[in-house]
Parts: structure tokens; sequence; C-alpha cells
């Protein structure tokens, strides 16, 4: 889809924090003339204004109604209170869309009103540990998977729609809004319930000795989003109460199971979830960011030094080999670390193993 051909010509963002603040800066850079207006507190505003990531501050939410394109990118409660005023104001086609992670209860209430707009339901699957339009990245959407309500998929503005979502560097994909419901209520909000669960029971084990003194790398990983803020996910565990239920539900059946296991010494059985989990674990698509273009990783232990990173990318840059995502694995001070250097093709991998080997690197796969 070529940018060109985008036929929305103002966007209304209510909500400058991490994702709308993202979104922002991302249309901004993107090839595309675009008036943006914002809704958000004074403070985000003015800076907003001040880094010209938006044109224009909107005085209320209403006043988003005249624009062709509204994005509500607030926390889900907020959200859905402002779409259910906005959708007998808006105009006739204008798109009206949220970012939220549930979709069932944006969808119920536009079935249950009439409007002149189109309602296109999305959820990008992003994101990051801390939010607010400080921590916004025009980046934030690159390689990434953006959920479109299926209801959508027939409207006649499904391709303005997915143009946006081309521009800010993430591919749309399909799904039945009811049924991403229950998705997400297993891959996303019942880990970071278990997360909250899991390092609560384990700092509360033992008053004299402090168990999380001993927690390495895994345990980390495994609660990493037990940091996340609460009044983010309440109004999501609010709103998407049963099936969030329902998976905890199945999981403490499995978990019992596993229980019984150890209890009983079923090591057979107990194995058998293990190469179970295993190939379950390795089916992932790690290599995708969002689940979607794939990526070709390279490890390379790069020395503690001045420089070295200009030297990596200076050596493939000179054979136009583009890196799409890097990261610092392991670090030791003044010794160095591993890092991870995406590609995104099996031959741009494999070129560049070689050229790094020449100029000296050691790759570890």
């Amino acid at each position: 889809m070529n940018a060109k051909d985008f036929q929305i010509n103002n966007i209304a963002i209510i909500g400058l924090g991490l994702i709308g603040g993202s979104i922002a800066k991302a249309l901004r850079k993107s090839p595309i003339k675009l008036k943006i207006a914002a809704f958000d507190n004074k403070e985000t505003i003015e800076l907003a204004l001040e880094e010209k990531v938006i044109d224009q501050k909107l005085n209320s939410i209403e006043e988003a109604a005249e624009y062709d394109f509204i994005i509500l990118s607030l926390p889900t409660d907020l959200s859905l209170k402002f779409f259910k005023k906005l959708i007998p104001l808006i105009k006739k086609d204008a798109i009206i869309s949220d970012v939220c992670g549930i979709k069932g209860p944006f969808e119920k209430e536009w079935q249950s009103v009439e409007s002149q707009g189109i309602y296109i339901g999305g959820h990008p699957m992003t994101g990051k540990e801390a939010g607010g339009f400080k921590n916004s990245d025009p980046l934030l959407f690159e390689n990434t998977v953006y959920i479109i309500s299926e209801k959508a998929k027939e409207s006649e503005k499904i391709l303005d729609f997915l143009r946006f979502v081309n521009l800010l560097g993430a591919r749309g994909i399909y799904l039945d809004p009811f049924l991403h419901d229950d998705v997400v209520a297993n891959v996303s909000h019942l880990p970071q319930l278990l997360s909250v669960a899991l390092l609560n029971s384990v700092s509360s084990n033992n008053g004299n000795i402090n168990y999380l003194n001993f927690a390495a790398g895994g345990f980390r990983d495994l609660t990493r989003i037990a940091s996340s803020n609460f009044d983010i996910w309440k109004s999501i565990i609010e709103l998407n109460k049963n099936d969030i239920v329902s998976s905890i539900d199945t999981f403490q059946k499995n978990l019992g199971r596993i229980k019984n296991m150890v209890i009983e010494e079923d090591f057979a059985t107990l194995r058998s979830n293990f190469e179970k989990a295993k190939l379950n674990r390795e089916s992932i698509p790690e290599n995708k960011k969002g689940f979607i273009h794939p990526l070709f990783d390279l490890f390379i232990f790069i020395k503690d030094e001045p420089g070295i990173l200009y030297k990596i990318t200076k050596t493939l840059a000179e054979k136009n080999i583009n890196i799409k995502d890097i990261e610092l694995q392991k670090i030791r001070e003044n010794v160095g670390g591993t890092f991870r250097l995406s590609f995104s093709s099996k031959s741009e991998l494999d070129e560049s193993k070689i050229l790094l080997k020449k100029a000296g690197f050691l790759i570890n796969n």
C-alpha cells in the first residue's frame, strides 16, 4: 500500500501516553502530511507542541468529533467512556478507533447505537515497561502486529486504516473482537496476574531470609511484568473479568495435575509435560516481533571499548546491510558482552557472519 493513497487529512489523538504519543511521533516522521491534534493534560500537550509532534491541542473531547480519524488512547475505562460520548457526534464516514487491550465492550457499545461514522477496533501488540509521552517512540510499532476487529473487514474505510497501520511500521491482522478478548486473557492478562502472584508468594516465604536476594535472571525474566502499573490494569481486569477467570481456572487445573505428579513421583508423565511444554515454547515465533515479520538473529561478542558498535554498523553499512533490531543480552564491565543482531533475511544473516568474522568479531552462532 502506498502512503500517498492515504485519504485521511487530519487525526485527533485522545491521550498522548506511550501508545498515543508513539502514534503521533510515527505519523509525524512518516512521508504523509497530516494535521495532528491531541487531547491530554496541559503539561503533555505543551511538550508535544514544543517538540512539534502535534499541530494543535483539543480543548475538549467533543472537538475530536470534527476530525476525519479519531484514536482513543487512554486507559480502557476512560477510552470506553469517551467512546460512548463521541460515537453519536462524529461526522459522516469519519473513523473512530481505540488501542485498548480488550475489544468486546467497544464492539457491543458500537452495535447498540447509531452513528454516521465508522468504528474500527484496534490493538497494537507492543509496549514498554515505562509509560507516558516522555517514553513514547516513533519506532514502537516497527515490525509489530496490529490486531484489527474482523467486524470492520468489509468497511469502506478499511484500506485507509490499513495504510495507517503500515505508516506506523506495523501490519494488521484480523481477529474477531470477542475471540480477541479470550486470546489476550490467556496470553497477556493471565501471565500478568501469575507474575504478581509468583513474586508475592516467593517474597513472603520466610521472614528471616529474603528469598529474592537469591533470584537469578530466569526469575527476573518470569516476573518482569509484575512491575506494571495497576491503574492501567484495573479497568482491563474489570471489563474482561469472565475470560480472565476462565483462563485462571484452566491454569489452576493444569497446575493441580502437575502438583499430583510431583506428590506421586510420576516422573514419566512429568517428563512428558516438560517435553510438550518445550515443543510449545519453541513453536512461539521468537524471531518475530509481535508475531509478524520473521527476523534472523546473529549473536556476537563485543568488547567493552569505545567505537566498537560503530565498527559493526560501519562494516555492515558498507555492504548495504540493515540491522533490523539490536539487543544487549549479557555484559561484564571492562570485558564485553553478547549482542543480538537481527536481520530481515537469511541471506543478510549469512553475509553478516562472514563480514563480521573478517572484521575480527567473535560470532556465537
